[in-house]
């Protein structure tokens, strides 16, 4: 019996037509639905048509990858439908090259962190995530991969004044991957495979904890209060997957989620650690802290530092992995995080 592969729903109508879950953008997005029921896989899995502008593709292989429990026969065993998932191709890389050209402080996004912090806590986030710029001011997020090869940079406008992304046509978001290959000088069947914005940290800082948020923004906003912490971002939603946290083996992870994600991120946490990857906690802070208004805004971690610097002009409370009294310890003596870690003991 021949089992069909998942397929991208062909369009017959808006009703075949969703909203994005990466840039939130009406009817641009196609599920992947199952060759057999002709159902789709999951709500989160398809492409956003606007490639281009956001890029979001979550594949039926990376969510069974991402998901093995929601494989079953015939699909299990290593497949989707009747034939064996593919070997990956080599993930695609660009030159480094092109972060050297791009580092620049002239961002809209960096004129907006001049407004809440000190000189040496932007230099240090310029330099430690290095930060580019377009002639247009827009910021580039370069994802540096744990080894040092750089994936692709996410390009995205901001008002200076507000910190706010500007989503307008003119300031949505782009990829230098996709700049390159319009220009040839990347081939048209690049293999893009997304990693953490930060990754490349993580071997530089080897005995820092390590914390997770969902956009780029919250990652350097985050580092400039909390910079004994390395901080990583996920990209969207979705962007916490098992396959992109095999790199912080060992390691102990905080995750802080937007308002909106707790649940789906706390389910997230679970799979992560029963694969035995790292020692991995969910934050609290927004959902405690968060007001009505906030939950309808969908407020994330940075939202809450810029408002706690306008309303107090003091640095705010981040939870750490351990309590404080332990992370004032480990602070004096870094021997005692490495047997933490080697005898995977827990606080009590």
């Amino acid at each position: 019996m021949n089992y069909p592969h998942p397929y991208l729903q062909p369009y017959k109508g808006k009703d075949t037509r969703h909203d994005c879950p990466s840039c939130k953008a009406k009817l641009s997005f196609t599920l992947y639905l199952d060759g057999n029921t002709h159902k789709p896989i999951h709500d989160d899995v398809g492409k956003c048509n606007r490639e281009s502008k956001c890029g979001y593709h979550y594949t039926p292989k990376q969510y069974f990858l991402d998901n093995p429990s929601s494989l079953t026969p015939p699909l299990g065993g290593g497949g989707v439908g009747s034939k064996p998932i593919e070997p990956p191709r080599p993930i695609g890389t660009i030159p480094f090259s092109y972060v050297q050209k791009s580092a620049s402080y002239k961002s809209n996004f960096v004129r907006f962190l001049f407004d809440y912090f000190s000189d040496s806590q932007i230099q240090s986030a310029t330099e430690n995530y290095a930060l580019g710029a377009t002639k247009n001011k827009e910021v580039i997020f370069w994802q540096i991969d744990i080894q040092g090869k750089v994936r692709t940079g996410k390009i995205m406008q901001y008002n200076p004044a507000t910190g706010k992304r500007i989503k307008h046509e003119s300031g949505a978001i782009d990829w230098v991957h996709n700049k390159l290959k319009q220009k040839k000088q990347l081939p048209d069947d690049f293999n893009l495979q997304q990693c953490f914005f930060g990754e490349h940290l993580l071997k530089i800082y080897p005995d820092k904890q390590v914390a997770i948020v969902e956009s780029e923004k919250s990652a350097i906003v985050a580092s400039c209060i909390v910079p004994d912490m390395v901080w990583l971002a996920a990209g969207n939603l979705n962007g916490l997957s098992i396959e992109k946290c095999h790199v912080l083996k060992g390691r102990n992870v905080m995750l802080y989620p937007d308002l909106g994600a707790f649940s789906k991120w706390s389910v997230k946490a679970t799979e992560i650690q029963n694969q035995n990857i790292c020692r991995i906690s969910i934050s609290t802070l927004l959902e405690d802290e968060a007001t009505d208004t906030d939950r309808t805004n969908g407020l994330d971690i940075a939202d809450y530092i810029i408002s706690e610097l306008k309303s107090k002009k003091t640095i705010p409370e981040i939870q750490s992995f351990f309590s404080p009294i332990l992370q004032s310890m480990i602070e004096k003596n870094k021997a005692l995080l490495v047997l933490i870690n080697e005898l995977n003991l827990e606080e009590i």
